[in-house]
Parts: structure tokens; C-alpha cells; sequence
């Protein structure tokens, strides 16, 4: 039988209505929240090689770490804070004068969902085994200096001890991201084997961790029950989380998504196209957080290895034939932060990343740089982009076309399914494209040795420019807020020389949710952490 797209579509959406209230028939309407997300939860392990963002939120609500990200306003939205560090399994910390040792002070009060007290040795386990077990924690740990097991010492049950071979800003923010959590030592060995020593496969689909939720049930790929834990008791006010359960589900279509959490069938979703999340913000029978994401950025990006983009002003060029304001409200309907048309005094740009550009479309001066670099009758080059990204991307590149069209660059758009887009972006055989960034930590110096240096996949453009590199490791390690301030701005001013690639806008997260949901954080890895949310 072959149902009609309408009644294909209703079932989907009376049948996920269906799911989502069956786990929470014990309890009451407003003490579930109910969240739908196109992605799904893959693992209960975070570190896990390949865990999605959807896992990452489960992560941060079934474990803790050592400390958490507290919070800041941006505009009229509430956002993560980079500097702004708070304890969590730690009551307090301790930076010594010389910012090579970190100490932590324990939560007497702490347990595992087990009942057992959360100590020193499991803090311990639990970063040797985020340094030393193939995971995705390896290398997060490595930006803030944490590689080796040497490096964490057990001073008594509810003291612990970091040690960094210099002062590294990062080092405690780093703490605060999804993958060190803190697990139940006993719990995982008991699970461990000679070919498993970390006890990753057993993670993957069980928890042993002191966080405000334990899972109820799991359905990888499908949905996630999270049942409070009644003894975690740190969130505001010293209490605990405030829904007793969230139901995470999987729902792959939009459409159905922004119908579920029009009808109040569901409390949350993040992840709408900004056309839906602005029709829904005009009907107003749902609350819509309009967040830009302050550590992400979208990309204009070139090979600079390959020609005709090895040439500088090949590159300057373009940047001054991008139809701008065009395209920032045909992709994104307005939804973001623009970083283009901007002015710089004679100081430069500011210290902050992403710094907004000096540049918007001139025609005239993009004829002179192309006709300096040696084009004068243009080129023909392509524009590839995601398919995963083409309600975003698509119309963008479409205005790029018409636009370098005018200056007679000739622009063949290519849509890439997103295995082979990142296929190729990580073999560096793209000329031309757009692409996101994201980073948990926005430090200045953070994006540019991360997206702008070494023979690595996010080093988009390929830049190899030995003096921007120095620099950036320079600023790393940089403890007075002024030099370093100073280092920030002479980097940015640096990239818009180079002009590498072209940032174009920070586009808005769109937290849609029933007018009764309040608390939400737009938060380092861009999904909901449940323990932020409560219900009016």
C-alpha cells in the first residue's frame, strides 16, 4: 500500500505523539520534558568515536565533571561563559601563582547514581582514561595540555591535582567540556576486560556516572528516557533537576518536528530551518530563543595551494564581489549575526573571534584586485557545498554564482552528499566552498590554531603562513589579558590580509519551545542541556 504524503505525514506525527507520552504516563504532563531532534543519541559514552551532538546531550545530563561553564547574557539570549567557570563535582578550586597546578576540592556529598561516594581515585580513572583510551577526549584534552596520566594526582580522597608543563588559559575551560566526565571507577573496571582496559564497550550502552539524570531506557538511533536522580542536587538553588523525566526522540522530518512542537506535543527542538522557526515565532503559539552562536561561524573558504587562489588578491577580490546582504536573507532569513559591512578605525579590529570584516560588495574594486592579480578576463573555478547544509547553502551559492558573474568568474556549483564533502575537504582537493566551524572554546587564539594552522582537516583553506602560526602558539601560553588582547587583535588583522577565507555570518540557533518552558542556555556544544530547563 502507498499512503499519500498528508497521511504519511499525520501518521508520523500521531505516531510520535503516541511515543512520546507512553514513558511519561506515571507522571504528570508538566513534569516531563519532551524534546525532538532530527539527529539521534548513537552512544551513552560521549568520548566515543563518531557520538553525535544528540549524544552530548545525554552526556552532560548523566555525568558530571569536575567543573561546569556558568553563564552570560548576549543580547536578549542567555549564553555559556568561556571565562566564567564554576565548580561542580568540585566545591571549589585553586589556580597556584604559577599556573601549573589546578586543585579541586571534592563534594563530600557527591555520589554515583549507585550510591557510592564519588572520591578522588575516580576522578583520577576517569582522566586517565580520557588521555590514554582511543576517544575523542584525547585530543580536546590536548588544547588546554592534559596528555599523560602523570599529570593527575590523587592528594587525598576529596582532593585532586592537575599539573601543565606551562600556564595554559585553556586548561580549566577545557574541564568543562562533554568529555571528561567523571565515571565510577569500580563500576567500569568491574566491566573492563584485557581488550577493553577503559570499558568502552560497556559505556556505549550503560552509564556509571554521579549526574542529575539516569537513563530509563535507551533505543539507539530512536529515543532516550531520562529519569531524575533525586540526589543530585546541583543545579539552582541547590536542588535538582527540575523535570523528573525527559523523553529525547529521534524525529528525522522538519516538518514534523516544528508540527509537534506547534501542537504542544513536544517541549523543545533546536534544530528547525530559520524559515520554519520564523513562521512559527510569527504565528507566537510558541517561544522562540533566537540565539546567534557565538563560538560557530560559516566559512567562504579557498585552497590557497591551489591556483588561482595561492594568489592573495585573487582572494581579496572575491571577498569584494559577495553579494552580502543578499545572501545573508535569502539563506538565513536575517537569523544571525552578520560579520561583513563593517568599519575599523585606525586601531584595527578587536580582539575578539569571529571579528566582524571591512568589506561588502564593490564591484569596481573586485575588477581592480582580479585585474592586479593577473585575471583580468576572469576564470572558471566551482563552488561545492554540503547537501546536508543546501537550505542554507543552496540559496547562498546561487547569489556567489550571479555575483562573481559580473566579474566575469565563472562559478560551476557542485552538491556534495555529505560523505564525499568531507572526504574531500580532508584530502584538500576543493577550490572554492563554503563550510561551518564550531568551537567549545572561543578563544581567539583556539580558532586560529585550530582553523588556520597545520596540515590538518580543519584547516580549511590550507593557510600555511609561518609568522600567523608562531603567533597564535605564542598567544596560547600568553597570562597577561592585555599582551594577550594585543596578540588577538594583531591575528585578526593578520587573516583579513591573508584573506584565507571569508567569515560571512554567525547564524542563529532557533530554540523553539512551548510558551511554558524556561531556563534555556545556548550552550558550548549547541544542543539543550536538560539540566538548565523547568517549566513555568
Amino acid at each position: 500500500m502507498v499512503l499519500r504524503p498528508s497521511l504519511l505525514m499525520a501518521g508520523v506525527i500521531a505516531a510520535s505523539a503516541a511515543v512520546l507520552s507512553l514513558p511519561a504516563a506515571a507522571q504528570s504532563r508538566a513534569e516531563t520534558l519532551r524534546f525532538v531532534s532530527g539527529g539521534n543519541v548513537n552512544t551513552l559514552d560521549p568520548t566515543m568515536l563518531g557520538s553525535t551532538r544528540e549524544s552530548f546531550s545525554v552526556g552532560m545530563a548523566t555525568y558530571d565533571r569536575l567543573v561546569a561553564f556558568g553563564t552570560k547574557p548576549q543580547g536578549d539570549s542567555t549564553v555559556f561563559g568561556l571565562s566564567n567557570i564554576r565548580g561542580e563535582l568540585a566545591e571549589r578550586f585553586e589556580v597556584s601563582p604559577d599556573g601549573l597546578t589546578l586543585t579541586f576540592h571534592l563534594r563530600k556529598d557527591a555520589k554515583f547514581q549507585d550510591g557510592t561516594p564519588v572520591t578522588a581515585d575516580d576522578v583520577k580513572w576517569s582522566l586517565d582514561r580520557a588521555v590514554s583510551a582511543k576517544s575523542l577526549a584525547a585530543a580536546q584534552l590536548l588544547t588546554g595540555s592534559m596528555t599523560s596520566p602523570s599529570q593527575f594526582k590523587v592528594v587525598d580522597a576529596y582532593t585532586f591535582q592537575v599539573s601543565l608543563p606551562k600556564p595554559d588559559r585553556l586548561a580549566l575551560p577545557n574541564l568543562a567540556t562533554v568529555y571528561p566526565i567523571i565515571i565510577n571507577s569500580k563500576v567500569a573496571k568491574a566491566h573492563a576486560t584485557a581488550e577493553d582496559p577503559w570499558a568502552q564497550e560497556w559505556l556505549k550502552s550503560n552509564t556509571a556516572g554521579s549526574g542529575a539524570y539516569v537513563i530509563e531506557s535507551f533505543k539507539p538511533g530512536e529515543q532516550v528516557v531520562l529519569k531524575r536522580n533525586d540526589a543530585w542536587t546541583r543545579g539552582p538553588g541547590g536542588k535538582p533537576a527540575s523535570f523528573r523525566r525527559v523523553i529525547a526522540q529521534t524525529i528525522p522530518e522538519a516538518a514534523t518536528r516544528a508540527n509537534l512542537v506547534e501542537r504542544g506535543d513536544a517541549d523543545l527542538v533546536i534544530d528547525l530551518q530559520a524559515s520554519d522557526a520564523a513562521a512559527l515565532q510569527a504565528k507566537g503559539k510558541v517561544k522562540v530563543i533566537s540565539t546567534p552562536m557565538y563560538n560557530a561561524v560559516t566559512f567562504v573558504s579557498f585552497n590557497t595551494q591551489m591556483p588561482p587562489f595561492d594568489k592573495v588578491k585573487v582572494r581579496q577580490a572575491i571577498a569584494y564581489a559577495l553579494p552580502y546582504d543578499d545572501m545573508f536573507k535569502a539563506a538565513l532569513f536575517g537569523r544571525g549575526k552578520p560579520l561583513f559591512n563593517a568599519t575599523w578605525t585606525a586601531a584595527g579590529p578587536g580582539p575578539e573571534y569571529p571579528v566582524a570584516q571591512p568589506v561588502k560588495l564593490d564591484l569596481a574594486r573586485a575588477k581592480q584586485l582580479l585585474t592586479e592579480a593577473g585575471f583580468p578576463n576572469g576564470f572558471e573555478t566551482s563552488f561545492s557545498f554540503n547537501l546536508g547544509q543546501a537550505g542554507v547553502a543552496e540559496p547562498m551559492a546561487a547569489l556567489i554564482k550571479e555575483s562573481l558573474a559580473k566579474i566575469n568568474i565563472k562559478v560551476d556549483i557542485q552538491k556534495l552528499p555529505d560523505a564525499q564533502m568531507s572526504t574531500m575537504v580532508t584530502e584538500k582537493k576543493l577550490p572554492f566552498f563554503t563550510e561551518n566551524i564550531a568551537a567549545w572554546l572561543p578563544a581567539t587564539d583556539y580558532y586560529y590554531r585550530n582553523f588556520y594552522t597545520g596540515n590538518q582537516r580543519w584547516n580549511y583553506s590550507s593557510l600555511n603562513d609561518p609568522a600567523l602560526q608562531q603567533l597564535a602558539e605564542t598567544a596560547r601560553f600568553e597570562p597577561d589579558a592585555a599582551k594577550y588582547a594585543a596578540q588577538a587583535r594583531k591575528l585578526n588583522a593578520m587573516a583579513f590580509e591573508l584573506m584565507p577565507q571569508i567569515p560571512v555570518w554567525q547564524a542563529s540557533q532557533d530554540a523553539v519551545m512551548a510558551p511554558s518552558v524556561a531556563g534555556y542556555v545556548y550552550q558550548f556544544h549547541r544542543q539543550a542541556d536538560f539540566r538548565d530547563l523547568s517549566r513555568k
